[in-house]
C-alpha cells in the first residue's frame, strides 16, 4: 500500500456501479450498490436483521450532553441519523457523518453520507487529510483533520485496510446467494404447476416418434394451458399415443429446503442477530425469546451503539469539549432484569460503603442509603 503522496484511496472501497445484480448468473456482485440491491433490498432475512439492529441503536435511550443528544436524535432527510449510520456501519463497515454548520460556525445538524460515494485522501504520512464525496460528475472535498472536521468517520475493524472498515455484507454474501437462489427455485416451481408434476410419454403403436411440428404444438399447448399457479391441478386431455407419467421430488431434491433454512441462519449470524428473533426455524442456543432479545442487545446493539456514539463524540469534541454520548443502560427495557440483579447484589454487599455502592452503579458518590 502506497502511503506517500496525497491521493484518494478509491481502489480500497467498493466501486460505485449503477448496474443491477448479476447473482442470477451464479456470481456475487462486486460493486457495493449491486450487493446492497441483491443482499439487502432482495433478501428479507438480511433486511430484517439490519433493520432490527439499526432501529434498536436509534431507539436506545441516551445519556450525556443534552445538545449532542439533540443533534444525534434529530432526523436527516426523513431518516434518523443513528439509524442510517448504524445500517451503513453494518453493511459497508463505514459511517461517514457530515457536520453541517450554522452561520456562526457551530454544529447545526448531522447528515449521514452514502459510504460508497466517499473516498479517503491521505497526506504524505498516510493519515486521512480529507474526504472526497462524489455524486455523479460533482465532487466535494471535506476536511478530515483539525479541531472541527467536516466529516466524522466511524469504521469497523478491517485487518486488510488502514482507512476503511469491513462490513458484514461480504461475510453474509454466501448465505444470501444461497437463500435468494432457493427463493427463485420455489418461484420456478410455482410457475410450473407448483411442482414437477410429471412427463408426457409418447407410446405409438408403430414405434415412431413425434414430428417436429407436433412436438412444438404440444409444448405450446402445455405452456398455455397447464403451466403456472392459476392452472395448478387442471385436468389434462391427452390424444392417442400419449400417456401421463407422474413424477415427484426425491429426498435429495428436497434438500434445498433445509439448505435455505441453514443459509438464513448464516445470514442472521453474520449480522449478529439470534435466528429466533427473525422467526427462523431450527435449533437455537437461547431458552426463550427474552433471552435472545437480551443477547442481541449485549452482543450486537450495545457494542455497535458504543462505537458509533463514541466516534461521534470524538468528532464533535471541537464544539463540545466535555461532551459525552452513551447508552443509558438503566433505561433499556431488555436489560431491566440484569439491572435488578445488579442492584440487589450491590445492595446486599454489607462490606461496601454507601458511596462505594453508588460508584459501582454509576451514580454520583453522594452519602446515603440505596433506595
Amino acid at each position: 500500500m502506497r502511503l506517500f503522496g496525497k491521493r484518494a484511496r478509491e481502489e480500497a472501497r467498493p466501486a460505485l456501479s449503477r448496474a443491477g445484480s448479476i447473482a442470477e448468473a451464479g456470481q456475487w456482485p462486486r460493486s457495493y450498490e449491486a450487493q446492497v440491491r441483491e443482499g439487502y433490498a432482495a433478501n428479507p432475512v438480511a433486511q430484517r436483521a439490519v433493520k432490527l439492529v439499526a432501529e434498536a441503536v436509534a431507539g436506545a435511550p441516551l445519556a450525556g450532553d443534552a445538545a449532542m443528544i439533540a443533534l444525534v436524535g434529530a432526523g436527516s432527510g426523513g431518516v434518523a441519523v443513528l439509524e442510517a449510520a448504524a445500517a451503513q456501519l453494518l453493511l459497508h463497515g463505514n459511517a461517514f457523518i457530515q457536520v453541517l454548520r450554522d452561520g456562526e460556525g457551530g454544529a447545526a445538524a448531522l447528515y449521514p453520507l452514502r459510504p460508497e460515494r466517499v473516498a479517503v485522501e491521505v497526506d504524505a504520512a498516510g493519515w486521512p487529510a480529507a474526504y472526497r464525496y462524489r455524486v455523479g460528475d460533482r465532487a466535494s472535498r471535506l476536511a478530515a483533520d483539525g479541531p472541527r472536521p467536516d466529516v466524522v468517520h466511524v469504521r469497523s475493524f478491517n485487518p486488510l485496510d488502514d482507512h476503511y472498515g469491513m462490513g458484514c455484507l461480504a461475510a453474509a454474501s454466501p448465505g444470501i446467494a444461497i437463500h435468494n437462489a432457493a427463493a427463485r427455485w420455489n418461484k420456478a416451481l410455482l410457475d410450473n404447476a407448483a411442482r414437477p408434476s410429471g412427463a408426457l410419454v409418447y407410446e405409438p403403436g408403430d414405434g415412431g416418434a413425434l414430428a417436429p411440428d407436433q412436438f412444438d404444438r404440444l409444448k405450446a399447448e402445455m405452456d398455455a394451458g397447464f403451466a403456472g399457479a392459476a392452472n395448478a391441478g387442471r385436468p389434462m386431455l391427452l390424444e392417442g399415443g400419449l400417456r401421463w407419467q407422474a413424477l415427484s421430488l426425491s429426498p435429495t431434491d428436497m434438500d434445498f429446503v433445509a439448505l435455505k433454512a441453514a443459509a438464513a441462519r448464516d445470514i442472521a449470524l453474520a449480522f449478529g442477530v439470534p435466528p429466533m428473533l427473525l422467526g427462523l426455524p431450527g435449533d437455537s442456543t437461547h431458552a426463550n425469546y427474552r433471552e435472545a432479545n437480551r443477547a442481541v442487545w449485549r452482543m450486537t446493539v450495545l457494542p455497535l451503539a458504543g462505537a458509533l456514539l463514541g466516534g461521534i463524540a470524538r468528532g464533535l469534541a471541537g464544539w463540545f469539549p466535555d461532551g459525552e454520548l452513551r447508552v443509558d443502560l438503566d433505561r433499556v427495557p431488555a436489560l431491566a432484569e440484569d439491572r435488578q440483579k445488579l442492584w440487589a447484589s450491590v445492595k446486599g454487599a454489607d462490606f461496601l460503603s454507601a458511596d462505594e455502592k453508588r460508584a459501582l452503579l454509576g451514580l454520583d458518590p453522594q452519602a446515603g442509603e440505596l433506595p
